[in-house]
């Protein structure tokens, strides 16, 4: 059944939702830098050497497992860890954005994130991009339209936990709406995107000669000489009235797509649930369009862990919501790191990459697997060893059968 509390403190946590200072951001990410250029195997019997020189002591209390790794870590797996926070947003009078792409972690080339902000009534202008897009509504509630190749349109109200889809090159918008407008997060199947450089409709009207719009449009020049000088991008406007009139006004259902361009996440029941908390899996076995990204919403209750395991199709980008974590990534040959994440903070492992995530808090630990695929798939290492041959894992890890037979023969997913 439905764990009515796990969905309770998602939702509540998406409005408790804490931001480091951005005056500092620079430094932190120079510091965390210089950290993980540092990292080496340490014998446990080694005595540490101290550190009595300068340090960014916030930011080393906030990854303890970077500044202080187990005796496991060793080598260099690449930049696995950055926040939303040490971003730099841009504002404008109708909201802001930030975002994590390949610029600030190299190795991700699936995937990038971007974290919006509208006000009430606030525009995301009309655009499009060469990327899919696929979010999740963080807090509030906002109005999506999208425009399909056959002319037929979506128009959907979207409130916390819902998501969308939009393939790319679909014409989109979203307006914040309620009193206080809304925050999502935006994922993109490719890694170098960047909010900065989509088609909006502002930026093409006014880099078209004007006798061309007037042609095209059927419009006299006063009529054009109304439109934007400037590109909008996010602005200010005022709410807009209910669905029922929008979807009237475009010509009713005969204009409607009949595809659903979204998905109402946290009232499906959960995929996997257990003990220790539930994963949601969506993809595109339960939300068609979502073709190019396939997401789980995990929640991990205090002291349980997303189990050891790796992703057969490719790299997993990762948003925590919610909670304290620690993560190890291990990547061959010989390569681990170990760093703890926070809310706003972004994940990253590489193709292939074995890895688990542990609640270290002792709040409910949620956080998003994101992966650029179609359809979920993940392999546990208990469940890999629990299906071979006993003999065939003795040998490799010299215990007994009656050793092997303690490991869980299931794959858990989640482990309390």
């Amino acid at each position: 059944m439905k764990n009515q509390n796990d969905d309770q403190g998602f939702r509540a946590s998406l409005t408790r939702r804490n931001f480091v200072a951005g005056g500092s951001a620079g430094l932190a990410a120079a510091a965390l830098g210089s950290i993980a250029a540092a990292q080496s195997a340490t014998p446990q019997t080694f005595k540490r050497v101290s550190d009595p020189g300068q340090n960014n002591i916030p930011l080393l209390k906030e990854n303890p497992s970077s500044n202080n790794p187990p005796a496991t870590d060793h080598g260099d797996t690449g930049a696995i860890w950055y926040s939303f926070d040490l971003a730099h947003r841009r504002q404008t009078a109708g909201g802001w954005t930030h975002q994590v792409t390949q610029r600030e972690l190299p190795n991700s080339t699936d995937v990038a994130g971007v974290n919006m902000r509208l006000a009430a009534g606030g525009f995301r202008e009309l655009h499009w991009h060469t990327a899919a897009e696929w979010a999740m509504m963080l807090y509030g509630s906002a109005r999506i339209s999208v425009l399909r190749p056959d002319g037929s349109v979506f128009l959907d109200d979207v409130k916390r936990g819902d998501l969308w889809y939009f393939p790319p090159g679909f014409p989109h918008s979203i307006q914040g709406l309620g009193k206080d407008g809304c925050e999502f997060l935006l994922v993109f199947d490719q890694g170098k995107f960047s909010e900065e450089d989509t088609f909006l409709l502002s930026d093409w009207v006014r880099h078209t000669p004007p006798d061309v719009l007037q042609k095209n449009m059927k419009l006299d020049a006063q009529t054009l000489s109304r439109f934007p000088k400037d590109d909008l991008y996010i602005f200010a406007a005022p709410e807009p009235g209910s669905l029922a009139a929008d979807k009237a006004s475009v010509g009713g259902e005969s204009s409607l797509s009949t595809t659903r361009f979204s998905f109402p996440l946290m009232e499906m029941e959960p995929t996997i649930s257990g003990p220790g908390g539930n994963v949601r899996i969506v993809d595109s076995r339960n939300f068609p369009p979502s073709t190019t990204i396939a997401a789980a919403l995990v929640t991990l209750h205090p002291g349980a862990m997303r189990e050891l395991h790796w992703h057969p199709t490719g790299s997993e980008w990762q948003f925590y919501l919610e909670g304290q974590a620690r993560m190890t990534v291990f990547v061959s040959p010989s390569n681990a790191r170990t760093m703890d994440f926070h809310p706003n903070d972004v994940g990253f492992v590489p193709s292939m990459a074995g890895h688990y995530i542990e609640n270290t808090g002792d709040t409910d630990l949620v956080f998003l697997e994101i992966l650029r695929t179609n359809q979920y798939a993940d392999f546990s290492l208990n469940n890999w060893l629990r299906h071979l041959p006993p003999e065939m894992v003795a040998a490799h890890l010299n215990i007994t059968p009656a050793a092997i037979k303690q490991i869980p023969s299931k794959k858990l997913v989640v482990i309390s």
